[in-house]
């Protein structure tokens, strides 16, 4: 993949999400535009609807009428993604499609980062940045796919239980 794919916004009509989805993909399959339309999300959560006395947990669309397509925006992608149906548009000012930033990205939870740490649980590690910058604590726990590290770091004599970004912390 090539890195200058980006994530751009797609206005659909409402309802026509996932039928401008299933469409794209079709046509990038059957024109082989892989290396120019890498991806295509239609953004839904889960939700737990109550009922009469019962729940039950239903696919949401997170951002109704909207699709988002990771690609190379040249004018053919753009002619492509343009006139599928149902397609209104692009989201940016005229018709200049915008591309979203790299912290919209992750906000939007469309991209999960991977994290390799070279530290475990029971580990001592030293704190980079932030208010308890300088400070040295003990791993309690490690969440990847939040990207945190649980630390009991010893302020004033008590053990303080610190959550903190995995990139904030080395080991020592």
């Amino acid at each position: 993949m090539s890195d200058s794919a980006k994530w751009y916004v797609v206005h659909t009509y409402s309802g026509y999400e996932n039928k401008v989805a299933q469409n794209l993909e079709k046509l990038v399959e059957n024109r082989n535009l892989q290396s120019l339309i890498h991806e295509v999300r239609v953004p839904t959560e889960l939700v737990v609807e109550q009922k009469d006395d019962t729940q039950k947990e239903v696919e949401r669309k997170m951002f109704p009428g909207y699709v988002l397509v990771k690609m190379e925006m040249t004018d053919d992608s753009w002619y492509v993604v343009r006139n599928i149906r149902g397609v209104t548009g692009f989201v940016g000012p005229g018709s200049k499609p915008v591309p979203l930033s790299p912290k919209e990205v992750e906000a939007l939870g469309v991209e999960k980062r991977s994290y390799k740490v070279d530290y475990a649980v029971g580990d001592s590690v030293s704190i980079k940045e932030g208010p308890l910058e300088g400070f040295t604590g003990v791993v309690e726990a490690i969440d990847p796919e939040n990207g945190t590290v649980q630390v009991k770091v010893s302020l004033f004599g008590r053990d303080t239980p610190a959550e903190l970004e995995l990139s904030k912390v080395q080991p020592v």
